[in-house]
């Protein structure tokens, strides 16, 4: 896993993803999800390339409870990426056909 990347729990959500002054993009994901495991890799090149410009943080949804329940998290992956505190933009899954770019399209329109 890239060094970039930072695992958060309900304990310090607050100060890793709510008070970061750059956007995040939370990945809620558990370790027996199969397309979690597929978007994994994708997330550590989005979290070298984007160093500087986004975080990227993962909350195990088996670990952490109640950050998921308090954003609706019902299916994963679920990636929320957070501006100034708040959602702003959200994909459910892993995209169909080229989840990179896919990927990256989401992550570059919610950034922008």
């Amino acid at each position: 896993m890239s060094e970039h990347i930072v695992h958060v729990g309900d304990d310090d959500f607050q100060d890793k993803v709510l008070n970061a002054a750059e956007p995040v993009l939370v990945d809620f994901w558990a370790e027996w999800c199969g397309p979690c495991k597929a978007i994994a890799p994708l997330l550590d090149e989005l979290a070298s390339e984007y160093a500087g410009r986004l975080k990227v943080a993962k909350v195990n949804i088996e670990q952490a409870q109640r950050t998921p329940l308090s954003y609706g998290v019902r299916s994963i992956p679920t990636l929320i990426v957070f501006r100034g505190g708040k959602p702003h933009a959200t994909q459910i899954g892993l995209a169909a056909g080229n989840a990179r770019a896919a990927l990256r399209q989401f992550v570059d329109k919610a950034i922008a």
